[in-house]
């Protein structure tokens, strides 16, 4: 047996996408039925701008539904967490320690056993195993790409797992997969309950439920420690009323990327008020569906990456500098796995290489649309209307139009119904979010064993990518522990990406934070911290609630 350290190296799955910011229409915070602000002296609001017009009543986290109530990390937790101030490292959480046998296809968790759900019963390794075996027993369940083929509690504190091949660098998954109460869980039927009273491990309870805002307590006997504040209430705001609400103080803790924030909302009160933003290591990036002809043609796949104008997004978006690397592994986060002519690359805008590429392809662009063999073809560009990138999709829209003659037609939607769009590969480019907190999360979800027919919902690869290259440089990544083994991996699949075009990376990934500290401090800041303050990062929001202290007047 082969002993593991409590950290190893995670990543998230391709695919998989973390945070799209929805907008909603405006709320006021308030009570219900009430006016004026509802903070008390021991309660935190954050303004979600990612959870829709109005919140529907669903804590099944294994459900296929796509519209779910928000923040269930606060109730529900996984075994491990990613931790974002080490690299992307594995940490433990309900798990508080894990060991690989020698050839890496079978895993063993060591359970904390101090751990209760909220309604006072023991979080046992029977209710790990029962949680772990949803997605094998029910593989339309299996959204977060669960690789393991068996699951059983082996101890009281012990559940054990195997894999058909090597599987070192897929522990990251476990971050995702969420414990629930097999008591409880088991007797109904996951597919359509929804859950509407929700009892997890985490430190949180559902209080208050409406359509326009929830109220989570929290719990005064969770494992992990005690709060300060008594409640966080979650209301829905749009990416312009957040602002104002943060300003004021209505809402305490958003998530809105904010072009002048330094000057709009720091300098209005730089005792209180943050601005942080935290690099995710990935980007975003132009997903081609490859299963769909003419996406299936490496050349046009170039001529469109190399006529999406980067420069000028960033530059839209008030980040000049910011340009994904074109192997979508960022510099300054992957400066020792980048290989050296990608590193500090970006990909510009090269009419006369794009126009080479076209012809490489045998099609041609007629009355703006893609011809070839009597076939006709009109691509459409999918993307997150509640993002907010309707201005993006449009620069890349023209760029295509003015150096392709090439006419795309937007396509935008909410972010339920894109993600779901996605799943079922029903687009032919999209906007989605890339990469992880490793090189191997980089790029594990381009594996091809995440391919499904369009039409059936994918876990990840929702470009519906197959490669044998790919395919064998993911398997001898998560088939090995050695950094060196590990490095050479990624370099093949650095130039798959790079040169294949999966996917076109555009600009770097954030994690955007914004607090009013006026009433709570403790918050981290990217000079100093060991979690990300991110109110949907799970644990992450977990460690973060639990340093706050009320603020002295």
């Amino acid at each position: 047996m082969r002993t593991s350290t409590r950290f190893m190296r995670a990543a998230a799955g391709l695919g998989v996408v973390a945070a799209f910011v929805a907008a909603c229409s405006p709320n006021d915070v308030t009570e219900p039925g009430g006016g004026g602000s509802a903070t008390t002296e021991s309660e935190l609001i954050y303004g979600n701008t990612d959870g829709g017009t109005t919140y529907v009543l669903n804590f099944n986290v294994y459900s296929p539904a796509t519209d779910k109530s928000p923040n269930s990390g606060l109730v529900y937790e996984p075994l491990v967490r990613i931790d974002h101030s080490d690299g992307g490292n594995v940490a433990p959480w309900l798990a508080q320690e894990w060991v690989f046998n020698e050839d890496g296809t079978e895993l063993t968790f060591t359970l904390r056993e101090d751990v209760t759900f909220s309604d006072g019963e023991p979080m046992t390794a029977e209710d790990v195993a029962y949680s772990l075996s949803i997605p094998l027993e029910n593989p339309e369940l299996n959204a977060t790409g669960a690789t393991y083929t068996s699951v059983e509690a082996t101890g009281d504190a012990e559940v054990h797992l195997t894999f058909e091949s090597a599987s070192f660098s897929v522990l990251n998954q476990f971050a995702g997969l969420l414990i629930v109460p097999e008591h409880i869980w088991s007797e109904q039927d996951l597919t359509t309950w929804t859950n509407p009273e929700p009892i997890g491990t985490g430190g949180f309870t559902l209080g208050d439920f409406s359509p326009q805002q929830l109220t989570f307590a929290a719990r005064d006997d969770y494992w992990g420690g005690e709060f300060a504040m008594e409640t966080l209430k979650v209301v829905p705001v749009t990416q312009d009323t957040v602002k104002s609400q943060l300003l004021t103080g209505d809402v305490e803790w958003g998530t809105v990327s904010w072009a002048n924030g330094e000057e709009e909302f720091v300098a209005a009160n730089p005792e209180t008020n943050m601005y942080q933003l935290y690099a995710t290591g990935g980007s975003f990036a132009a997903f081609f569906n490859t299963a769909r002809t003419p996406f299936d043609d490496v050349h046009i796949r170039r001529a469109l990456a190399l006529t999406i104008p980067s420069t000028d997004i960033v530059a839209t978006l008030n980040r000049p500098g910011t340009e994904a690397n074109p192997t979508g592994l960022q510099d300054g986060i992957y400066d020792d796995w980048l290989l050296p002519e990608y590193q500090g690359a970006i990909r510009e805008v090269d009419v006369e290489a794009a126009l080479e590429e076209l012809a490489l392809s045998g099609y041609t662009v007629e009355n703006g649309a893609l011809v070839r063999d009597g076939e006709t073809y009109n691509p459409t560009l999918s993307f997150n209307t509640d993002f907010g990138w309707e201005a993006y999709a449009d620069i890349m829209i023209n760029s295509w139009r003015e150096h392709l003659g090439l006419e795309v037609t937007p396509a935008g939607a909410p972010g339920a119904a894109l993600l779901e769009q996605q799943q079922l590969g029903q687009f032919d480019i999209t906007i989605q979010g890339a990469g992880g907190s490793s090189a191997f999360g980089a790029y594990s979800g381009l594996s091809s064993e995440f391919v499904v027919p369009e039409g059936e919902q994918a876990a990840a690869n929702y470009g519906r990518w197959s490669d044998p290259e790919t395919d064998a440089a993911i398997a001898e990544m998560a088939g090995t522990a050695d950094p060196d083994e590990l490095r050479e991996a990624s370099y093949v699949l650095q130039r798959v990406v790079a040169e294949e075009v999966p996917f076109a990376p555009i600009y770097a990934s954030y994690w955007f934070i914004d607090i009013n500290a006026s009433r709570w401090t403790g918050w981290p800041t990217p000079e100093s911290f060991e979690h990300v303050p991110s109110p949907v990062l799970g644990p992450s929001t977990t460690l973060t609630l639990l340093d706050l202290e009320p603020a002295t007047s």
